[in-house]
């Protein structure tokens, strides 16, 4: 995969047809919660995950009423770490959302019926406020299993809210922050790649590789 000439693409995607498509198969949020929970699979239970950029972590910290530390806010990416003796080791590339015991997102909660709300919801990460689209370009991710619908470019994934109507300005505003969510994805993704070099771990360390270098899980940076 290119990255350069993905990211080119992202970057001349036009928003109106994103809007046309988006328009195409429709979408309401039902405030069902479904994307902020933790679900069932066969291997059991698997924790809400959603990635969120180097960033998104600090603007979750600073606007958030409660003093947050970036362990609050941020885990390391689990896929690509190992079980070891005391828990997950190894390197990642990316951040996810903090989780509750129960795996569900920690900023998620639910009112007296049932439902669900964002506590960050004015600064949530794109990932969460572009679900459940994203579009189909090499390096961006695909969130939370494999498409359901698409339309042109543009893939929709599991949510009842799919199939409603949406306002044309409603789907342009939804465009716009898809459109800038695959630009940042892969400018993150390069970044990540031109900088990378390998860090020895010990057991039971594990290290994130983020656009801004290498770190440690609570967020600081490790030396060269």
């Amino acid at each position: 995969m290119n990255l350069e000439a993905e990211l080119a693409r992202a970057r001349d995607l036009d928003v109106s047809e994103l809007a046309d498509a988006i328009e195409s198969i429709g979408f309401e949020c039902t405030r069902c919660g479904a994307c902020c929970k933790g679900y069932e699979t066969d291997d059991g239970p698997e924790p809400h995950t959603a990635t969120v950029f180097p960033d998104e972590v600090r603007g979750l910290q600073e606007g958030a009423d409660e003093n947050y530390d970036w362990r609050d806010v941020a885990r390391p990416m689990p896929y690509g770490l190992t079980d070891g003796d005391d828990g997950l080791e190894g390197e990642t590339f990316e951040w996810a959302l903090q989780t509750s015991a129960c795996g569900d997102c920690r900023f998620y909660e639910e009112d007296e019926t049932g439902q669900g709300a964002c506590q960050v919801h004015d600064n949530r990460p794109l990932i969460c406020e572009t679900y459940p689209f994203s579009v189909d370009l090499g390096g961006t991710s695909q969130p939370m299993g494999e498409a359901v619908d698409e339309e042109g470019i543009v893939r929709a994934h599991e949510c009842e809210g799919l199939g409603r109507d949406i306002s044309r300005e409603d789907a342009e505003e939804l465009a716009r922050a898809l459109k800038e969510r695959a630009v940042r994805e892969l400018e993150e993704a390069r970044a990540v790649a031109d900088a990378y070099e390998p860090v020895e771990t010990d057991a039971g360390e594990v290290v994130v590789h983020d656009s801004e270098g290498a770190k440690h899980p609570d967020g600081t940076s490790i030396p060269e």
